[in-house]
């Protein structure tokens, strides 16, 4: 067990860190203190060690090439609908990134930072902590973030925290694209998740503020299924759904099997909604871990959060923070 920091490059100026966590499984997770970007995560299967999450070799790809692989998205992840909303009666204009829309804190948020790196070797953890001012890419209120990774035997546990100086949106989610098998898509990967609804999206992929029920959809992942048509072609995901309310947070709000049966992924978390994108969009010009090319399908994302452009729909669950009410949020993936 342990917690290894090595230097990976530098960012505008600034040196980037990576830390190495291992634990007594042998498991072996490196993150980035760019983003806080998990570039890394090796579990032990018959016959070796397989790489589980999409990532480059190193560091020096990621600012141009990175799609938010492995990092922490925020201020506010996801989508918020014309790049602006209202709060105690002021505008706030946000930078466009994505067609018309603010997508995963813009295009300097703080998945796309450094962030400052304390490791803790006695606990195989690593916290990380970043200011982000008032005004920063035009979100109101001066916010102090936290993440901590802590890995134990196979179960990696991610922590984040913020504190802000006044009333702000904030939700984050970790971004990574996991792939437990051998090829090169996730398209038979079975998929499991505690969800009976989800939040309707329009032609952008924006919310339209209904919830649905899944049952008789491709949506409906509560018996499990692939991402493939029964025709085997395949089905692109890109959708929150709502996971189950009733349901114990100790028990896993997703499950994930390996087309091999070798690893199985299951993840925990507190938060209401669970985004599913198996990389119908992904594109990467340059080769990741292994020299692979990674294109359409290529990744799952299960990325836990609150529901996406929920400043425009008041009737999803609240994301404004204030200093009486800061940021708390856990997420816990484990891979066996």
């Amino acid at each position: 067990m342990g917690a290894a920091v090595t230097t990976a490059g530098d960012y505008e100026g600034q040196r980037v860190d990576e830390v190495l966590l291992t634990s007594d499984t042998g498991v072996q997770v490196r993150i980035l203190n760019w983003g806080v970007s998990v570039r890394d995560w090796q579990v032990p299967v018959a016959g070796g060690m397989r790489q589980v999450v999409l990532g480059f070799e190193e560091f020096a790809p990621y600012p141009e090439h990175s799609p938010h692989l492995g990092s922490i998205a925020g201020r506010v992840a996801n989508r918020i609908k014309g790049a602006s909303f209202s709060l105690d009666g002021k505008r706030f204009d946000l930078p466009v990134d994505a067609d018309s829309l603010h997508l995963h804190g813009g295009p300097s948020g703080i998945g796309r930072r450094v962030w400052k790196l304390e490791p803790d070797t006695a606990a195989s953890a690593a916290r990380f902590t970043l200011h982000s001012p008032d005004g920063d890419m035009g979100y109101p209120g001066a916010v102090d973030f936290e993440a901590t990774y802590r890995l134990d035997r196979n179960r990696l546990r991610l922590e984040l925290r913020a504190n802000t100086d006044r009333r702000t949106p904030i939700s984050l989610v970790q971004h990574q694209y996991f792939n437990l098998g051998t090829s090169d898509d996730v398209l038979d990967h079975h998929v499991e998740v505690a969800a009976f609804a989800r939040t309707e999206l329009d032609k952008s992929l924006m919310p339209t503020g209904a919830i649905l029920p899944v049952p008789g959809s491709q949506y409906d992942f509560r018996a499990g299924r692939t991402l493939r048509h029964s025709d085997g072609a395949p089905i692109g995901y890109d959708i929150n759904l709502v996971l189950d309310t009733g349901r114990s947070l100790s028990e896993p709000a997703a499950v994930v099997v390996a087309p091999d049966d070798d690893l199985t992924l299951k993840l925990f978390t507190d938060r209401p909604g669970l985004q599913v994108y198996n990389g119908m969009w992904t594109d990467i010009a340059v080769p990741g871990h292994g020299g692979r090319i990674y294109g359409r399908y290529s990744g799952l994302c299960l990325e836990d959060q609150m529901f996406p452009d929920a400043l425009h729909n008041p009737h999803f669950p609240s994301i404004i923070c204030s200093p009486d009410q800061p940021y708390s949020h856990w997420c816990e993936i484990e891979i066996a």
